[in-house]
């Protein structure tokens, strides 16, 4: 595998390939990798001739600087396990050399997409977002780019940047992986304590009660009720819980006519604020 970290190689690598008429799957991550990553990069690798992953922490889509300053680096152990998957290329680049002296951050809207839920309760973040993934895009110039569902409203807004700017990119979803107990794997979870991993799954479970509660109950009560089981657990500060449309990711009042609905979570579990989501297809019982 080789590793890259300048823009203008990335750049000559992939033209040589393209020329050559491999295609290339991108696999981008801000590092400290973990399986559901690896499923994204497997699969990548069975689907193109060639795989870039990206590890790359990228400090315009944190609106904490805390955050940033703590977000985990193990570029050693990522390469590693890279190693393991049939990647090709890792693309590791500072920021320094992403956004170089005298960059001027572009400002991107997407309406009503990021008026909700991340982009609510974290303003910066999706045009940090779109600005990384549209400058990846640009040097990578993959066939397909792969993203997980844990981060449900990124993979909106990243639909809507492709369609919006006419990117010749197919992207591929895949579902997201978990723990034994539940827990949605994240790179943030390596910074929960023993006793905060024990409550995190919390998470998980309060999406599972809402869930079975689907059927039975309007979604005022329903939302009163993940957020009272939730209010109960010792180390848990719910930061909100939706139930929204999937294709526009706007909070639904009712279940009526829907056939299917994603319910959506952000909370803080001691320092670490982690996100989940549960897709639920209504007509599937």
């Amino acid at each position: 595998m080789e590793v890259i970290k300048q823009v203008h190689t990335i750049r000559e690598r992939v033209q040589a390939l393209r020329c050559s008429g491999k295609t290339i799957g991108l696999v981008p991550t801000m590092g400290a990798l973990h399986q559901g990553h690896l499923q994204l990069l497997k699969a990548s690798a069975a689907e193109n001739d060639v795989t870039v992953c990206s590890v790359f922490v990228n400090p315009t889509q944190f609106n904490n600087p805390d955050d940033y300053e703590l977000y985990p680096r193990t570029l050693d152990q990522d390469i590693a396990l890279l190693e393991t998957v049939g990647c090709d290329m890792l693309f590791a680049p500072g920021a320094e050399e992403v956004y170089p002296r005298q960059h001027t951050l572009l400002q991107f809207s997407f309406g009503a997409l990021e008026a909700v839920m991340e982009g609510a309760h974290r303003p910066g973040h999706f045009n940090g977002v779109a600005t990384i993934v549209s400058k990846l895009f640009h040097l990578v110039q993959p066939h397909r780019a792969y993203f997980g569902q844990k981060d449900l409203q990124q993979v909106a807004i990243v639909r809507q940047l492709v369609h919006s700017l006419s990117f010749d990119v197919q992207l591929v979803c895949f579902p997201t992986v978990r723990e034994e107990d539940g827990l949605a794997m994240s790179s943030r979870n390596t910074r929960l304590s023993a006793a905060q991993r024990q409550v995190a799954p919390q998470l998980y479970m309060a999406l599972k009660k809402a869930e079975a509660q689907l059927r039975q109950n309007p979604v005022p009560t329903i939302k009163a009720g993940v957020a009272a089981y939730l209010g109960q657990v010792d180390g848990v500060e719910l930061e909100y819980f939706e139930i929204v449309d999937p294709a526009t990711l706007q909070p639904v009042a009712g279940l009526d006519g829907m056939q299917e609905v994603a319910l959506c979570l952000a909370a803080v579990v001691g320092p670490v604020r982690l996100i989940d989501n549960l897709l639920v297809n209504l007509n599937g019982h």
